[in-house]
């Protein structure tokens, strides 16, 4: 008997019935010397500490780290799992073959693998079926080409090094951080949840809102001028001064305006890419507001309906076998499209490197259309599909056509400038009418005929301006950093060599965000997500900057891409992941007071010094303003406990939360002292229980 397994319950019904198997049993549909059965995702897990060693199961500092010698695994414990693993086992062990029909990714890989261990089964020949795609078609195809289960080992081996670098870097640090910080105050003892993905991107977010919080915004000037209906600006650097800005305008006003030249190139800007899952998670939520978890849901729906290709992708290109399938596909999509659909020779496609190239397609290609027609899809799904098929039809669209133009103009020496883009060809810019194509609105300007040399009156003018800070996060964006490890990088060529270095997969980068969001961590805020006070006490405890580094995380992402494609032994990486564990809570463990310092200012870093009256920072003549007192409202501090907060805690900037100014101190032992409490006495109470 053949036992094929897949990963829901659906899939396995779609298997079915290409193979032509009918009779359905409990858990499983038989027929043809073949059983189909199912998992529901994940059956099983890795076991928690305390079912290697009842001890375990209480948290203190002296059990840490805990790495297993051997990793073992477990039921997960949801509603008829038990029931379904025990009926798969049954028939695994039945089997003279079992064929692998799980998502045809690292994931699925290590579900199926799972199973396959915790059943003993894994002596058993094994057979993997990959799929792009899961209508009859591609179903039938990947039948008839079925691989040698064992081709996949080095993709097991990722998976599994990924699944066990999480629980030993997870438990070790959130077990770590919470027994010693867990206490804020008086109150329950707080769960501070650390992972090896959710906490550099959580870094990120945080990061990024105190750079806001902080951002001074600088004065700045502007010097522009009107002729003709057409705004020229100032062609050198705007002024920081307005002194400058206020001399040039003077000197030009009610002075005539010369036209000194203009010149016109042609510009063509090429068809987008097609989607990976990131890059249409960014789309999505940048025109539409969708949550990455909320399109990757809607995808997965797409795809189980046979609508588009497999959705968990990093690839945005087809490889050349698929070549002869795209006429058949936008043909068929004539149905639905046919208006965007006619402008294209069917016949002869423009296939360029940018669609078609088998060295950028590994495990999945592109997510495309697979060409049948859909029937009452839910809003989001309906939205998602729209969107993959409009890029789609778009890469065979042809390049939209500029006219860029650049008029000079000069008024008492004053050198101003103009500029304006005409659409010559639109191309493939008309399947995308509400997108804004240009970053620039003045660059958009219709332009006049101009004449060397021409001369006018014209309305020169100051416009004052402040510089603005970087914008929280949105899902696009964040997505975006992710991708290249913390590097918001918008260029796709850029994007795409960076991604060898991203935090997380394009299959997790959703439930990371979700998880953050669970966990209170950080909120939404309309399109904007920011960190709580609880994300943002996090990681200021987290004083290891390699346990919140986005850098740090992209390259173990990057190695467990060389354990796929058998470039790095996993052991090696293993090895890493442990003596990265114990190093962190060793040295996290030994931190004590130096007395034979101060500490270190918390705004440039240098060494603080002691003063007559306060302690102050040692770069105070190049500017820094940081000083102590060691009075506070009516408490003084000791010379050691000004070292305890110079050395052990972090010491912020006063910043505003919920727009009210505050100190935030955070000590060693997770005490939280907020100077914004008016009461001296309260403040006293702290400082004794700490210590």
């Amino acid at each position: 008997m053949k036992v094929v397994i897949a990963e829901k319950p659906s899939v396995a019904r779609d298997i079915a019935k290409v193979l032509n198997i009918t009779a359905k049993k409990k858990g499983y549909i038989e027929g043809r010397g073949c059983a189909v059965t199912w998992a529901f995702g994940h059956l099983v897990t890795l076991q928690e500490p305390g079912e290697y060693d009842p001890a375990l199961k209480r948290w203190s500092l002296e059990t840490l780290p805990f790495v297993p010698d051997q990793f073992k695994l477990t039921l997960i414990k949801n509603n008829g799992v038990a029931e379904q693993f025990q009926l798969i086992k049954t028939l695994c062990e039945q089997a003279e073959e079992i064929v692998c029909a799980t998502d045809a990714g690292r994931e699925g890989e290590l579900i199926f693998r799972y199973i396959l261990a915790l059943c003993q089964c894994e002596d058993k020949p094994i057979r993997r079926l990959w799929l792009n795609s899961l209508t009859p078609e591609a179903i039938q195809a990947a039948f008839k080409d079925l691989k040698d289960g064992h081709d996949y080992d080095a993709l097991y081996a990722a998976a599994r090094c990924r699944s066990e670098s999480d629980w030993i870097v997870g438990l070790n640090a959130t077990r770590y951080y919470t027994v010693r910080h867990g206490q804020i105050g008086g109150s329950d003892r707080v769960l501070w949840s650390i992972g090896r993905v959710q906490t550099p991107v959580l870094a990120m977010i945080v990061d990024r809102d105190d750079s806001i919080v902080q951002f001074c915004p600088q004065p700045f000037w502007e010097l522009t001028t009107r002729y003709r209906e057409v705004v020229f600006k100032y062609s050198g650097q705007r002024f920081e001064r307005p002194e400058k800005a206020q001399a040039l305008l003077d000197k030009v006003i009610g002075q005539p305006f010369v036209i000194t030249g203009s010149a016109g190139k042609e510009s063509k800007e090429q068809p987008p890419q097609l989607f990976d899952l990131t890059t249409l998670q960014r789309e999505v939520n940048k025109q539409h507001g969708l949550s990455a978890a909320a399109t990757l849901a809607a995808t997965q729906n797409l795809y189980e309906a046979k609508l588009v290709t497999y959705p968990r992708t990093d690839s945005r290109y087809l490889s050349k076998d698929l070549q002869p399938n795209v006429p058949r596909i936008l043909e068929q999509l004539k149905a639905m499209r046919a208006e965007q659909i006619a402008p294209l020779n069917l016949a002869k496609l423009p296939f360029t490197s940018r669609i078609i190239d088998d060295t950028k397609v590994t495990d999945h290609h592109a997510i495309i259309p697979t060409g049948v027609t859909p029937r009452n899809l839910g809003a989001n799904d309906q939205l998602v599909y729209d969107a993959i098929t409009t890029q789609f039809i778009a890469a065979f669209y042809p390049v939209c056509i500029k006219h860029v133009t650049t008029v000079d103009g000069v008024s008492q020496r004053v050198r101003f400038q103009a500029k304006g883009t005409q659409i010559i060809e639109p191309g493939w810019t008309v399947l995308f009418p509400k997108k804004k194509m240009s970053q620039d609105a003045a660059d958009d300007q219709a332009l006049p005929a101009f004449i060397d040399g021409e001369t006018g009156e014209h309305e020169p003018a100051l416009r004052e301006g402040k510089t603005k800070p970087p914008g929280h996060f949105t899902e696009n964006s964040l997505l975006g950093a992710m991708e290249a490890a913390g590097k918001f990088v918008e260029d796709d060529t850029l994007r795409e060599a960076l991604k060898e270095r991203g935090i997380g997969t394009p299959a997790t980068r959703a439930a990371i965000i979700e998880t953050l969001l669970r966990r209170g961590y950080i909120r939404r805020e309309k399109k904007q997500l920011r960190c709580t006070d609880m994300g943002r006490y996090l990681i200021a405890l987290i004083q290891d900057p390699l346990l919140k580094s986005p850098e740090m995380t992209g390259e173990w992402e990057e190695k467990l891409k060389k354990i796929e494609s058998s470039q790095l032994d996993p052991d090696i990486f293993m090895t890493g992941i442990s003596s990265y564990i114990r190093t962190l809570i060793e040295h996290s463990s030994a931190r004590r007071l130096d007395p034979a310092r101060w500490g270190s200012c918390p705004l440039c870093g240098k060494e603080i010094i002691k003063g007559k009256r306060a302690y102050g920072c040692s770069g105070w003549k190049e500017g820094c303003p940081f000083v102590l007192e060691a009075e506070y409202k009516g408490i003084t501090l000791t010379p050691r406990q000004i070292q305890g907060l110079l050395q052990l805690c972090i010491l912020p900037q006063p910043v505003k939360i919920d727009d009210e100014p505050r100190i935030l101190i955070l000590s060693t032992h997770g005490m939280i002292m907020d100077l914004r409490l008016p009461s001296a006495d309260r403040q006293k109470n702290i400082l004794k229980k700490d210590g």
